[in-house]
């Protein structure tokens, strides 16, 4: 459990990793578009600090979560500037200049992955 957070973030929190946890492997998704999935369209910082916070915990694969272009936004916070980029790779996942080669064909959107509108 996240102690340094209130409840309601910390519900939310809860909410992103259940979603993280279903990009399959060699998949990537978006701040964005979990936010927009958990009803939360302006919330993609939120998602930004839940899986920086994801990272304390086993299971979910929070390098799978770039920005909205692909870019691996957030590689600093995964212990060396680099193990983003290699979690990626080891998934079949190609990177150049710390953007997901061919975005668009392996993007994850919950929203329509899920079935939901």
């Amino acid at each position: 459990m996240i102690k340094s957070i209130n409840d309601k973030n910390a519900d939310f929190f809860e909410n992103v990793f259940a979603v993280v946890k279903l990009i399959p492997k060699g998949r990537v998704s978006s701040y964005g578009a979990i936010a927009k999935y958990l009803g939360s369209a302006q919330s993609s910082r939120m998602v930004g600090w839940a899986m920086n916070a994801s990272h304390k915990m086993d299971g979910i694969p929070a390098h799978r979560v770039v920005n909205r272009q692909g870019l691996l936004t957030g590689k600093m916070h995964f212990g060396s500037p680099t193990l983003m980029e290699e979690k990626l790779k080891l998934e079949g996942i190609e990177v150049v200049n710390d953007q997901i080669s061919n975005f668009k064909t392996l993007y994850w959107d919950p929203s329509i992955e899920l079935n939901i509108d």
